[in-house]
């Protein structure tokens, strides 16, 4: 009975502890929101400069492609977070 009853009290304290680690994905991906722009902001600096072509430029550029791409995945999967919790 008394082991029964442990299982439960963990079980609860997960359950109220999981969403404060859910709200900090959400601070992670605001921080990495930041630092994807930052580093968008170098790349679009850099073209209007226009010192380097060829495969630098292209490299640059694919990774802001990638950088974009991922913020556009963790927005979906905010917003998708968001529409289970308000269901």
């Amino acid at each position: 009975m008394r082991r029964l009853l442990k299982g439960i009290a963990i079980a609860l304290a997960l359950g109220f502890a999981l969403p404060v680690f859910a709200q900090s994905n959400r601070v992670n991906d605001k921080a990495k929101d930041v630092r994807d722009s930052a580093k968008n902001a170098a790349d679009d600096a850099q073209d209007k400069l226009g010192t380097d072509s060829g495969a630098k430029k292209a490299k640059r550029h694919a990774k802001k492609k990638m950088r974009n791409a991922r913020k556009a995945a963790r927005d979906t999967k905010n917003d998708a977070k968001d529409k289970m919790d308000n269901k």
